[in-house]
């Protein structure tokens, strides 16, 4: 038998997850190739109906990618070329880039500390220091009311109109993308406050979050063109790329059914510009098996955090002294999390991730290096030490093993090992 030291820690065990539902699964890809339907078609309508109930949206689109979700949630949301979106710059590279593929530019805010989602408080000050209480509201509508469009066929000219100089930088901003980040949603009471101020639209970014509630209003309900990713490690995930945009509009999702497929209401006829974002049935037929086990699957995972909690405090690597080599980060009482990752602050965290590493235990960093610091937004001209919450959680944030299946021992393990480093 394998001695303790020998035993290894998967940060995500795919060939478990899918033990557990084997028969279901194949079952269901089966029927999809008896069907020969292989592209959107009823596994794709049923997955929408099933999801749209399963958050309390009115209708729900599914998608080729999260990626894509959130291009169609923004393009849907009507943000258009020379439009301006506060969002996170803690967060994956496409809760920006998709802003940018829109056309808009992406206004970093920092985040919260003892979370790392976006602060709304800062959100606020923001723009307050840039547009003032009184006439942000009238701002924004009047921008929403002169440059909003009903058919995107008049891109071209829109975007000559559009230029960066046409209006005040502080009159562009137009709407705020929240991202539930780890399985947590955002304050979505303060940033609804601070968008109804001032007049901006709300995109929940959910790609981490299905399942997720804010004062039990579920990720997803929360915004108005709420994006989701079935990315194989999430949550809820397919066998490939796959996303979904959920709405309270039954007019946006149309609008978005037409954006996924080259803006084609009906074959061979189309009134806009849109892309190929369509869902592939088996990853629908997929998706289907499992969202009706994932009630059950977010509830172990909270149970996993749980266990987590109280080994590394028996552990005596967490306490409220400042000293404490390892910091969790808070769950707000309004928040039902579902732990897409379990992410600790480490003191000399790169050390650690390098012993965790030689003990066999998988570890990974969300994220490295904030949006604002990548190379392909120097443009907006940000620096180092203009986000400094968001820099320091770089250098300090660690995702451990987090899936349903991991077992109590494995997470016994993970901890002794973490206080091994410390001792």
């Amino acid at each position: 038998m394998p001695s303790y030291r020998e035993k290894t820690v998967p940060l995500l065990d795919l060939a478990r997850h899918f033990d557990t539902i084997r028969d279901e699964v194949l079952t269901a890809i089966e029927g999809v190739c008896v069907s020969q339907r292989y592209i959107l078609g009823p596994e794709v309508d049923s997955l929408e109906e099933e999801v749209a109930r399963f958050v309390g949206a009115k209708a729900a689109v599914a998608c080729s990618s999260g990626t894509d979700a959130l291009w169609l949630a923004l393009l849907s949301a009507r943000i258009e070329p020379g439009d301006r979106v506060i969002t996170t710059p803690f967060s994956f590279f496409a809760s920006a880039s998709s802003v940018v593929r829109a056309g808009a530019e992406p206004v970093f805010v920092d985040v919260d500390p003892e979370t790392l989602i976006l602060d709304p408080a800062k959100v606020g000050r923001m723009l307050h220091q840039t547009r003032g209480p009184s006439t942000s509201r009238i701002r924004s509508r009047s921008s929403r009311n002169r440059f909003a469009r009903d058919d995107r066929s008049v891109k071209k000219s829109a975007t000559k109109s559009l230029s960066h100089g046409s209006r005040r930088r502080d009159e562009a901003i137009v709407a705020v993308l929240p991202v539930h980040l780890y399985g947590q949603c955002a304050d979505m009471d303060s940033l609804k406050h601070v968008a109804d101020e001032h007049g901006l639209r709300v995109i929940e970014d959910a790609a981490q979050a299905i399942g997720a509630k804010w004062r039990e209003r579920s990720a997803g309900s929360l915004g108005v063109t709420p994006a989701f990713s079935f990315y194989p490690t999430k949550n809820l995930s397919a066998f490939g790329d796959a996303g979904m945009v959920t709405t309270q509009d039954p007019s946006k999702a149309e609008h978005m059914r037409r954006l996924r497929n080259h803006g084609s209401p009906e074959r061979y006829l189309h009134t806009e510009f849109g892309w190929n974002a369509r869902m592939d049935a088996i990853q629908a037929a997929v998706l289907r098996v499992k969202l009706k086990h994932l009630p059950k699957w977010n509830a172990q995972r909270r149970e996993r955090a749980k266990t987590y909690d109280n080994l590394l405090e028996r552990a005596g690597l967490v306490s409220a002294k400042s000293r404490s080599p390892i910091q969790r980060l808070q769950t707000s009482a309004h928040a039902c999390h579902v732990f897409h990752q379990y992410v600790i602050r480490a003191k000399r965290r790169n050390d650690l991730r390098k012993f965790l590493t030689a003990r066999g235990i998988a570890t990974e960093v969300y994220y490295p290096t904030p949006l604002h610091l990548q190379p392909v937004f120097a443009y907006l001209g940000y620096k180092e030490g203009d986000l400094p919450e968001s820099e320091r959680a770089a250098k300090e944030v660690l995702a451990l093993p987090m899936f349903p299946e991991l077992t109590e021992e494995e997470q016994r393990l993970v901890v002794a090992e973490i206080a091994d480093f410390y001792c």
